[in-house]
């Protein structure tokens, strides 16, 4: 790698703190590209967008379709009981936070668990049950609503659910920053673990809104795509032809360890997360700052903390929305930041746009890319946006040698997050 870039001036000051690089050691993923880590990363690097018909309570909106997990029932997984004490978000985030603590070879019986962080992010929480409730208040009278709807609706509900299942005694939070939330829970857990207050923490974002209120919602936004036609062809990042996003559900978390506690026990390391930079757009409650200065400062305050230039990254899993403005204006900032040469790709055609779970997931696979050496296609890149002067990887996933990765995320209300991820 080359050598560090000198510490910025103005808004892109250096951390103070020596690096610090956090091992990844578990990977859980429940997305509705596939359910496990396998079956995820296949689906993403062939580029299977999933098969999605209309939708019979979305029939009179403009988008009638959104990409649901389908290949896992969590009533089989969790048992019924356990999973009528969760919503959806929640049961997504056991699961994949079983995979993670599994894959990344810890026993919960036995691991000190007061040492065992949990940062989960989440947009909306427990939406669905929200909305069953208030339609058993408005259709059967406030007698009919569930004593339930405070634990299983609320932010944390997921955190709580993955602390109770595994028996976690240390800190645990819950991080909502709309779109960003996946990936501040994860620089949150590296802040964590640099500090001291945790030798484990099982971090990223889950998140289930295919609810005939949201998808109403974004309709009037104008945030979602209307291809009623051909949904699989719906969701295409950085084409000219963009018109919009497809809602999806999903979990992706991590096990993020202090290196010396997996070195002691000879944990296997997928990849570092490196550096984390966070910020704030001031600009608007839904469309991000125009000239991308936030993002931007997200970006370089996270090389900046991995002690990295520019110049080391090799890969970008970018936010990607397939929204107008939202591609320009992050592309343009990647390629000012970046240069040309970073690999970029958007995972969500393939995923769907999972609002707070989205950079759990993405993070997930952008510590597959660096294991693998595989950034996964742009799916649906038919006519690549002249205006994006960045080398996105379409149709087909591109083998490439990179020690550095980036995972950027924007939210509404102006959340900005970057992190900065290395090859193990």
């Amino acid at each position: 790698m080359s050598a560090p870039a000198a510490p910025a001036t103005g808004p892109y000051r250096r951390t103070p703190l020596a690096p610090f690089a956090a091992a990844v050691t578990g990977v859980g993923l429940v997305t509705a590209a596939g359910t496990g880590v396998g079956a995820a990363w296949h689906g993403v690097t062939e580029g299977l967008v999933p098969s999605v018909g209309p939708r019979p309570e979305l029939a009179e909106l403009p988008c009638d379709f959104f990409y649901s997990v389908t290949d896992c029932d969590p009533r089989e997984v969790l048992g019924v009981a356990a999973q009528r004490l969760m919503d959806r978000f929640a049961q997504l985030a056991v699961i994949a936070a079983r995979e993670a603590v599994a894959d990344a070879g810890l026993d919960p019986s036995v691991w000190d668990s007061g040492r065992v962080g949990i940062v989960i992010g989440s947009a909306h929480g427990g939406l669905p049950f929200y909305d069953e409730q208030h339609a058993a208040l408005t259709e059967r009278g406030a007698r009919r609503v569930s004593p339930k709807l405070a634990p299983l609706s609320v932010v944390n509900g997921a955190a709580s659910s993955v602390s109770l299942d595994l028996g976690v005694r240390g800190p645990s939070q819950a991080v909502s920053t709309a779109c960003s939330s996946g990936t501040v829970a994860i620089g949150t857990a590296h802040q964590m673990l640099r500090s001291g207050a945790c030798d484990i923490v099982i971090a990223g974002g889950a998140e289930s809104t295919c609810t005939r209120l949201l998808i109403a919602s974004a309709c009037s936004l104008k945030a979602v795509s209307t291809r009623r036609e051909d949904p699989r062809a719906a969701c295409r990042p950085f084409d000219t032809h963009r018109d919009g996003f497809v809602v999806g559900e999903g979990a992706g978390l991590l096990v993020l360890e202090h290196p010396d506690h997996a070195r002691a026990r000879g944990a296997t390391v997928r990849a570092h997360v490196s550096g984390y930079g966070a910020s704030s757009d001031a600009h608007s409650a839904v469309a991000p700052d125009p000239d991308g200065l936030g993002i931007e400062r997200a970006l370089r305050t996270a090389l900046a903390d991995a002690g990295l230039a520019p110049a080391d990254v090799g890969h970008v899993n970018a936010h990607g929305t397939s929204t107008l403005s939202n591609d320009l204006i992050e592309a343009a900032m990647l390629r000012r930041v970046l240069g040309e040469s970073p690999l970029v790709t958007s995972t969500k055609a393939m995923t769907g746009h999972t609002l707070g779970a989205a950079g759990g997931i993405e993070a997930a696979l952008t510590v597959l890319a660096l294991q693998h050496q595989l950034v996964p296609p742009t799916v649906n890149l038919d006519a690549p946006d002249p205006l994006i002067e960045m080398d996105v990887v379409a149709k087909e996933a591109r083998s490439a040698a990179f020690e550095c990765a980036v995972k950027t995320s924007l939210g509404f209300g102006g959340h900005n997050a970057a992190l900065v991820l290395t090859r193990a």
